[in-house]
């Protein structure tokens, strides 16, 4: 169940140098990306329409791909211009072209109707650019549906299980029922958890000598994009005392592979200590042990659907904003299916 006239994350801006062709899946269809002499990036099929041979195994010249199978050549917009041995080029001889923007550190692809691919829809992501910010980019590949793993960010609860001993620490996390809000285009929810222990890695880093107070605030947004900003501040001070309060702003992007994989794009960025290179360090090895700890029970969750005869999941109050953006993309998805062509 995907919207396909939508924005997805398809590449961080480090994985296309130089004369790199990186070939990568997005829903369930093969692209080839790649950048011109000038640094602007292609998103093309990855099949030569000739004997669906990948492009990616291909070469640059100049700005146009060459087939090494049997040697055609296609420019950036797909158009086929040359077959050896040929002088007549057929026009149904050519690969798509998906429309394709750099923002910040993304890669964004627009996998529907190419008229419709308005960039100024893209959510903005200033965190990746920003002087003031720190963090370490990172990539992880799931062998689940997105939405499952869409299921585990929309509810906040599961820290308290899931990551116990990393980013979790307190149970206090789930007891603590979150706000969400409807916005455009997704969700936007907030929990404050009060009088708490810190979790395992935010001690490390912020030597906090007592309880803490902890505030998640987060948009979450069509097709899985999650944009937050969390604090950890020592409890029982006022509400806009930050002495020795621990900043974190993250951006997430999960895009479907195919029905049951999916590409995860994530940093998380401190706002503190920002010239310790150590402790950017640490707060992506954190991550990473933490992701991996979802990582685990959510493709355990997906071999379970895959494996057992189909049977209801049964909700509870926490599966509230989960519940809210199913809703979401099934109506975006079938509006999309009904409308003219």
């Amino acid at each position: 169940m995907w919207v396909k006239n939508c924005w997805y994350v398809a590449a961080w801006d480090h994985e296309l140098l130089g004369d790199t062709l990186l070939a990568r899946t997005v829903l369930g269809e093969p692209l080839l990306l790649y950048r011109r002499g000038d640094g602007t990036p292609v998103a093309l099929e990855n099949r030569c329409p000739h004997r669906l041979a990948p492009l990616s195994m291909g070469r640059r010249e100049g700005d146009a791909i060459r087939c090494m199978y049997h040697g055609l050549r296609f420019e950036p917009d797909g158009r086929c211009i040359e077959i050896p041995g040929q002088p007549e080029i057929p026009a149904k001889m050519c690969a798509r072209s998906y429309p394709v923007v750099e923002r910040d550190r993304w890669l964004w692809v627009w996998m529907g109707d190419p008229a419709r691919a308005d960039d100024s829809r893209i959510p903005a992501t200033p965190t990746l650019k920003h002087p003031q910010w720190r963090y370490r980019p990172g990539y992880m590949h799931y062998q689940a549906d997105y939405l499952l793993i869409c299921d585990n960010l929309l509810d906040f609860s599961h820290l308290s299980y899931v990551h116990e001993k990393t980013l979790g620490g307190s149970p206090n996390i789930a007891q603590v029922r979150p706000t969400i809000d409807r916005i455009d285009d997704g969700l936007a929810v907030t929990r404050h958890v009060d009088d708490t222990v810190p979790a395992p890695y935010h001690q490390r880093l912020g030597n906090f000598s007592g309880p803490v107070n902890r505030r998640f605030a987060y948009e979450f947004l069509l097709p899985g994009i999650l944009l937050l900003h969390a604090r950890v501040k020592p409890a029982h001070t006022a509400e806009d005392d930050l002495t020795g309060a621990l900043q974190f702003d993250s951006c997430q992007a999960l895009t479907p592979e195919t029905e049951t994989t999916t590409h995860y794009f994530f940093m998380q960025a401190h706002g503190f200590r920002q010239d310790d290179a150590t402790i950017t360090e640490a707060i992506y090895q954190s991550l990473c042990t933490a992701f991996e700890e979802d990582r685990r029970i959510i493709e355990a969750q997906q071999r379970m659907l895959l494996a057992a005869p189909p049977r209801d999941m049964h909700g509870i109050v926490a599966d509230k904003a989960l519940a809210m953006f199913r809703r979401l993309v099934a109506q975006r998805v079938q509006a999309e299916q009904t409308a003219p062509a």
